[in-house]
């Protein structure tokens, strides 16, 4: 994280209609480990603001721009991006459950543990990472954000759990374009996570392949992510997926104790 994204009559969660209600400054450094999303609010509707740079935010939904076929979850066809290595990967329901179980395993993933308080601190970390995704699923046009979640492809699974996560945002950052020939928009991928008990099992893999599979769908060139510099691990799953490193931060970022990270850019040519 089909092709649709069903709503039902009364959502088993609360929606929140203004994003003013819930700020994440409030609660720092509860958002630290992860990229946080304000919104703003103008004639082209709601816009996202990521580093001070304004970007366009939306969710994908039309039928069209799915994959393989797999199989019916109450009622719904299960549509997949890829399915490799036991894995399927699709678009997220719209449904509050599903929400919810996508909202944790990115908490999961990203919060750093405190000293004191610790619960207190992970249960405000997990609502303003399900309200940040609430948000964009709800304020999203069809065809310039999409959520996508990664299950067991078992067709024999009654019950689907969640075990990984990525965001792909259509983007135009002026720092990131300078690197793409004749490029106006990207996709920008983000927030990718894997719940623990599952790491190590081409999970990241698969959820990087599905990227591919939107940016071909949704004819987009290029793709970028960050990482941190440091971060090996993470790097040399990029790299193995096509990503190469292009720039990175700043030097002086480093004398606040802020980690440095690095901008890997991947390009598709595709073929009509």
């Amino acid at each position: 994280m089909a092709s649709t994204l069903s709503l039902s009559p009364k959502p088993p969660i609360p929606l929140i209609s203004h994003r003013t209600q819930f700020k994440p400054q409030n609660f720092y450094p509860l958002t630290r480990s992860l990229i946080s999303f304000d919104y703003d609010s103008d004639k082209n509707g709601f816009q996202t603001q990521l580093s001070r740079r304004k970007q366009v935010c939306c969710v994908s939904t039309t039928k069209q721009e799915v994959g393989v076929v797999g199989k019916s979850d109450k009622g719904r066809e299960i549509e997949y991006l890829v399915r490799e290595f036991g894995w399927g990967v699709r678009k997220l329901y719209r449904v509050g459950e599903e929400v919810r179980m996508a909202a944790y395993v990115q908490a999961e993933a990203f919060y750093e543990p405190m000293a004191f308080f610790n619960d207190v601190f992970y249960e405000f970390f997990k609502a303003e990472v399900l309200s940040d995704l609430m948000f964009r699923m709800r304020n999203s046009a069809s065809d310039r954000y999409a959520c996508l979640v990664a299950e067991s492809g078992n067709e024999s699974t009654a019950l689907q759990e969640l075990v990984g996560i990525v965001d792909v945002t259509v983007q135009r950052d002026e720092d990131v374009l300078v690197h793409l020939s004749g490029a106006e928009e990207y996709l920008y991928v983000s927030g990718i996570a894997v719940l623990k008990k599952f790491r190590r099992r081409k999970v990241g893999t698969v959820l990087l392949k599905a990227c591919d599979a939107l940016s071909r769908q949704w004819r987009y060139n290029f793709l970028a992510l960050r990482a941190y510099e440091d971060d090996l691990g993470a790097r040399r799953l990029y790299s193995s997926a096509g990503y190469n490193v292009v720039s990175r931060d700043p030097l002086w970022m480093t004398w606040f104790g802020m980690r440095r990270r690095v901008l890997m850019i991947k390009q598709n040519n595709f073929q009509d």
